[in-house]
């Protein structure tokens, strides 16, 4: 098939460091190619790819320090769809609600995956104007708060099954990885590692909205030694990032939508503690990839039964249901569906 990936200008595909969106679009499209498909990537200048690359941008918006207008990248990127959607026979979205107005009114199939959370009054709005809007989940707890949103089918993230692997290494370390936020509680697994007399390793963005947060919450309580702040790492460090940990601690305090850093954990063979918000429990095993717990507590008790998880049983389950391939395929039978449904005869078949 001739298909669109049209991703966010914000970050790189993959991003530099942290960038959960873009990182997924990345996988997905380098699988899609390796299957024989005819990609492009819609990107910034900076994207690395094996696919089409059309450059709508120099480079990530994040790390372009020349830009005044942040809407302009964005209208420029919504033109080139409109321009070459015909070449096509699925345009495939990752930039939330704002193609809909456009998409909608031209011929080519489209559908958008939507990477965040859901549970937003103003989402139910914009969806009473869309009705008929083609959208994935990535959980099926995410879709829950958009009732009436036109949902064409869940699809899981995943991961190249080389990109992250377990490590010869001890494990003697509690690992936070993600983003230093509220709503990813760093301070509730502060105290789980406290608690349990266990050193906490955080690698975590802070993005701008945040720094009053880690200023007056998280930074007093790093004291460097049993809890330890070393910064954002990429896909290279992760692996005995990972491996070197006991366990990821997520103690998050909001409907996560997916959680990818549980499959990064999972591919490494390290079992996850987390809270049962949002995608949790489709993600976690309880009782072989990880626990799932209620509060710091439990988290606690948890920590004590990590010998009774196998690291590579872990591994496994990673490569039976969080593969890029399995994702590719989950997406390419929704591209199928969807053409179909346009009655429009697909350009190449793979």
């Amino acid at each position: 098939m001739r298909i669109a990936q049209i991703a966010p200008l914000t970050e790189s595909v993959p991003p530099r460091t942290y960038g959960g969106t873009e990182r997924v679009v990345s996988y997905l499209t380098e699988e899609l190619v390796a299957m024989g498909h005819e990609v492009t990537l819609f990107a910034s200048g900076d994207s690395v790819t094996k696919a089409h690359l059309d450059a709508v941008w120099p480079c990530a918006l994040r790390f372009d320090t020349t830009l005044r207008d942040a809407m302009a990248p964005p209208m420029l990127l919504l033109e080139k769809i409109a321009q070459r959607a015909h070449e096509f026979d699925v345009l495939h979205c990752h930039l939330d609600y704002w193609p809909f107005s456009l998409l909608s009114r031209q011929p080519t199939p489209y559908l958008t995956t939507l990477h965040g959370r859901l549970d937003l009054p103003e989402l139910s709005r914009v969806m009473q104007e869309f009705p008929e809007a083609p959208l994935v989940s990535i959980s099926d707890a995410q879709r829950r708060p958009l009732t009436n949103g036109n949902f064409v089918g869940t699809v899981y993230h995943g991961l190249p099954p080389n990109l992250l692997t377990p490590q010869p290494m001890e494990r003697d370390y509690l690992a936070f990885l993600g983003r230093i936020c509220p709503e990813k509680a760093p301070d509730r697994a502060i105290r789980i590692a406290r608690a349990a007399g266990m050193k906490l390793k955080i690698a975590a963005k802070i993005d701008r909205v945040d720094t009053a947060y880690f200023e007056s919450t998280i930074r007093p309580m790093i004291d460097g030694d049993q809890i330890q702040l070393i910064g954002e790492i990429g896909d290279a460090e992760k692996p005995a990032f990972l491996s070197g940990a006991r366990a990821l601690l997520l103690p998050i305090d909001w409907p996560e939508p997916f959680g990818l850093v549980m499959i990064e954990a999972m591919a490494c063979g390290t079992p996850t503690i987390a809270y049962p918000a949002g995608s949790v429990p489709e993600v976690i095993d309880h009782g072989t990839t990880g626990f799932i717990v209620h509060d710091e507590t439990g988290a606690v008790a948890a920590l004590s039964r990590l010998d009774t998880l196998s690291h590579d049983v872990i591994r496994k389950v990673f490569e039976e249901r969080f593969t890029a391939r399995r994702m590719a395929e989950d997406y390419v039978a929704l591209y199928r569906r969807m053409a179909v449904k346009a009655a429009r005869p697909v350009l190449r078949v793979v």
